[in-house]
């Protein structure tokens, strides 16, 4: 895979203020996989991993017509009833077929899963039979072709099943393993790099005064890396030193497709994210109209790219999950994807000025969604009480208990 360009995340001159859905067309239009391929994996291997190449089936499913249900086997239609008809000799089942041919008005004995014998295209549903003597006895009518599945028709052979960028899933691996295939190419896993900054913050287990706080944003985004299927590579924590935070790239560069930074994008004395991106790489900073957030440094570094978060938990989350998790499923071969949002009646009220769009720590009960009662970008105890965010537009809105948001699961995200 090509590398980014050095200047991929240049804004156009004159732009101070980026609307969210223009900052998120701006990375999908800039971005491409950076990963390489690791062919010919076992299924056994590519649960979450990301289809590199279309597959096509080498067979037909289901490769031969078979019984829906347990009943009796005939050529159809049926339209004149009552009737009888003599059953033949043996029976199909699944994984014992019927061999024979089944004569024209004779019925045959089958089971849920056999094939369906030479001769017949119908079966009757057992409730509906009875036998005497060796008779068949059929009461209702029956179109040509009911109760079987026919060959083929979920899959035929050379179909093209599934196509490059899919992340592979469970289900999804079924349907590889229905047509016999063994393996695929994928691509390899994002390793993406998690770096935390400032001199208040420390790492658990640390030692702190009142003034420092305990490092929430590294086990929170490395969690998240996780979970969306990458390669977590953990950067540890630094101080707001020019050449400790430099340091802290450089081994993110030689290690990481992509680098995500929490802290010290801004543009104070102690921001040296910021500050070591502009001396020693390729820097924008993203002023992009979202609460909470704002700041968002996307820069590339020794050729590779960097998501600046900024430092407070929730808008290091908000950005991590709305700009983070589509840039990278990207990175890393997938499809650019724009979270499955829902409209559902608020259980809240809010008068929202414009200017900026809002992301609400949210959940749904009872039907409806209710706001976590702080907007706080420091207030942890609203990401754990959250199950989804609500957002909202850029426009002026008057929100009343019943009126219709926009409400995203987490699962949207791939979480």
């Amino acid at each position: 895979m090509s590398e980014l360009r050095n200047d991929c995340f240049a804004l156009p001159p004159g732009v101070n203020w980026t609307p969210v859905d223009e900052a998120l067309e701006r990375l999908r239009s800039r971005l491409h996989p950076v990963v390489g391929v690791d062919r010919s994996i076992p299924l056994s291997q590519v649960n979450g991993r990301i289809l590199a190449s279309d597959v096509y089936a080498p067979r037909a499913h289901p490769p031969s017509s078979n019984s829906a249900v347990d009943g009796y086997a005939f050529a159809g239609p049926l339209t004149e009833v009552p009737c009888s008809m003599p059953l033949v000799d043996g029976r199909s089942a699944a994984g014992e077929p019927y061999t024979g041919h089944v004569p024209e008005g004779h019925a045959i004995r089958i089971l849920t899963g056999a094939v369906i014998p030479a001769g017949t295209d119908t079966v009757a549903l057992e409730e509906d039979c009875e036998v005497i003597d060796g008779q068949l006895h059929l009461n209702g009518t029956l179109k040509a072709g009911a109760n079987l599945r026919k060959a083929g028709e979920d899959i035929k052979a050379q179909d093209r099943i599934l196509t490059a960028s899919t992340r592979l899933t469970p289900t999804q691996i079924s349907v590889l393993a229905s047509v016999g295939i063994e393996s695929v190419d994928v691509f390899q896993r994002l390793r993406v790099g998690v770096l935390s900054t400032g001199d208040e913050v420390k790492p658990l287990g640390a030692a702190v005064t009142d003034w420092q706080i305990y490092d929430a944003n590294r086990p929170m985004l490395s969690a998240l890396v996780a979970q969306l299927g990458y390669e977590l590579v953990d950067l540890g924590h630094v101080l707001d030193r020019a050449e400790d935070v430099k340091a802290a790239l450089e081994r993110g560069a030689e290690q990481c497709d992509l680098i995500l930074t929490s802290g010290g994008i801004s543009a104070g004395d102690e921001d040296h994210v910021s500050k070591t991106l502009k001396a020693h790489g390729d820097i924008s900073n993203w002023r992009i109209a979202i609460k909470p957030g704002r700041p968002l440094a996307l820069a590339m570094f020794r050729g590779t790219p960097v998501v600046g978060l900024p430092g407070n938990p929730v808008a290091a989350w908000v950005c991590a999950l709305r700009f983070g998790a589509p840039a990278m499923a990207l990175l890393a071969g997938a499809k650019w994807f724009e979270p499955q949002a829902y409209a559902m009646p608020a259980n809240f009220t809010k008068n929202k000025k414009p200017g900026r769009n809002e992301m609400l720590r949210a959940r749904v009960r009872d039907g409806k969604v209710e706001v976590f009662g702080s907007e706080g970008s420091g207030r942890v105890t609203g990401l754990a009480w959250s199950e989804g965010l609500v957002e909202l537009n850029e426009s002026a809105q008057q929100i009343e208990p019943g009126t219709p948001v926009r409400f995203i699961p987490y699962g949207s995200f791939g979480l």
